[in-house]
């Protein structure tokens, strides 16, 4: 079966979101590219634009990989606060919820608080320090 990665977009802040990141998630990094890797005379990178990531893969859990990017200057800004896309995770106890919720909620803005929901599950919602939205389950 395919399996779904999420792969977010930041403007130059990619690589201290995913450091971010690996704290909560563990794990290490399983690619790291910039975008002077891929610098030659028919693709050329604007020196301002030279250290950011082109891409970046954290494993997380058993099948998934959280990927991202920072946006080329060139291409303008990534609207960080309007993304309605909402990664969720599903924990395999109440105990890994709480961690997640918490360490990645640290700095951002909680609208649902994790708690025992009315449909049976243990549910939060947040957006973190990055505008990236998440939601938080253990069911």
């Amino acid at each position: 079966m395919a399996h779904i990665s999420p792969y977010i977009h930041f403007n130059g802040n990619a690589e201290e979101a995913f450091t971010f990141y690996r704290s909560v998630f563990g794990g290490a990094f399983t690619k790291i590219m910039r975008y002077k890797d891929i610098s030659s005379p028919e693709y050329p990178i604007a020196e301002n634009d030279a250290n950011r990531l082109m891409h970046i893969a954290l494993p997380i859990g058993k099948n998934s990989v959280l990927l991202g990017s920072d946006v080329l200057q060139i291409m303008g800004q990534v609207t960080e606060n309007d993304n309605r896309n909402t990664i969720s995770i599903s924990a395999e106890s109440r105990e890994e919820a709480d961690k997640l919720f918490n360490g990645l909620s640290a700095g951002g803005t909680i609208e649902m608080p994790i708690a025992d929901g009315p449909l049976g599950s243990y549910f939060g919602m947040f957006a973190d320090k990055y505008g990236v939205q998440w939601m938080v389950a253990f069911n």
